[in-house]
């Protein structure tokens, strides 16, 4: 599983992406979390299987969710708490439910 975190510039969504990559338990050593900028997406797009949004750039969501769309990838934007929060085993949770 490839998880991909966007964010305004990718600065931000990278501590989540630690926390996340702090809660895969053995069962997911081969999952990877990345954080980028946004205006990134089409570019690495294949190389993920699902997008979330960091909370403040939520306005994107339909653009995203678009590009997401048209790749067959799931997409949504992260709960602004969960994030604040930087709750890495909330949101990989999430992330277990979208891709079912």
């Amino acid at each position: 599983m490839n998880i991909l975190l966007v964010c305004a510039g990718g600065i931000s969504t990278s501590i989540l992406e630690k926390s996340i990559r702090d809660s895969f338990g053995p069962e997911k050593a081969d999952w990877t979390v990345e954080a980028h900028p946004v205006d990134q997406l089409e570019s690495l797009i294949d190389r993920f299987d699902v997008v979330l949004l960091g909370p403040q750039i939520r306005h994107k969501l339909r653009t995203v969710k678009k590009v997401a769309d048209a790749n067959g990838k799931p997409c949504e934007v992260i709960d602004s708490r969960d994030y604040a929060m930087a709750k890495g085993s909330k949101v990989l949770k999430r992330i277990e439910e979208l891709v079912e």
